[in-house]
């Protein structure tokens, strides 16, 4: 369980996030949609302890993560941003094999070398793994980032929670890896991993979400669990567009048309 009480962070003066409550369940997938510069990046930086509020707590199964060992954390979480900065040439599997420093000490084992093939081969990137990160396309980039992500929270550690944070991981992606990733993350919450992802698609949302969170000014402006509750009035409220939420007829499932 991810716990959040009273997240306040202001940074040169503005305030970015500004009294975030918030809990989020193991074994669920969560996303965050606002409108830019509404604090969602802001938000997934402190959630996942990259960067410590100006006030509140966060808590890992009742533990504040700004406590924990920064190594402790790394085992815990893994983050993937949007775009992840490299600027000097390396391997592919090496950059894989990254996520699973927090695992090893000086050097990795056949078990994380399993670990680093398995993920690989998860998000479709083995054919990369000898070519030079940097020549790769922006999208091809990104799924190499996320099988690191995936390293790096492979198996559970000592018994605690597992957390996935996805920060527009699938902006640069074409439509077939777009859902290979998010179905791959929601496979995780069958293994009782967290996933907190920012999404700017609603109805990516709507398809993996189990609970969306609305957020306007840097506040949680409306916190749904599924899409069934969502309705026109949310969407014109926090984005200022008119839209309309109407059953697809697949699975029960709901789509946005704007």
């Amino acid at each position: 369980m991810l716990e959040a009480r009273g997240i306040r962070h202001v940074i040169g003066g503005k305030t970015i996030l500004d009294g975030i409550d918030a809990d989020f369940a193991p074994g669920k997938f969560h996303v965050i949609v606002g409108p830019n510069g509404c604090g969602k990046s802001t938000f997934l930086k402190v959630f996942s302890g990259e960067s410590r509020p100006t006030a509140g707590t966060i808590r890992y199964d009742g533990q504040d993560v700004f406590v924990l060992d920064r190594k402790d954390v790394a085992r815990l979480r893994a983050v993937m941003s949007q775009n992840p900065e490299l600027h000097f040439p390396l391997r592919v599997y090496d950059i894989v094999m990254m996520g699973r420093y927090p695992h090893f000490g000086i050097v990795h084992s056949k078990h994380d070398e399993a670990i680093v093939a398995k993920a690989m081969e998860a998000a479709g990137v083995t054919a990369f793994s000898e070519r030079d990160y940097l020549t790769l396309s922006g999208g091809e980039q990104q799924r190499v980032q996320f099988a690191r992500a995936l390293a790096q929270i492979w198996e559970p550690v000592d018994g605690h929670g597992r957390f996935l944070f996805l920060d527009e991981a699938v902006s640069h992606l074409d439509l077939k890896y777009q859902h290979q990733v998010l179905g791959l993350a929601r496979d995780l919450t069958r293994e009782q991993v967290t996933v907190i992802a920012i999404l700017h698609d609603l109805n990516h949302a709507l398809t993996y979400g189990d609970r969306i969170l609305f957020m306007k000014n840097g506040r949680v402006a409306h916190d749904i669990l599924g899409g069934h509750s969502l309705d026109a009035s949310m969407i014109h409220e926090v984005f200022d567009v008119e839209a309309s939420v109407v059953d697809s007829g697949i699975q029960g499932r709901r789509v946005v048309i704007f």
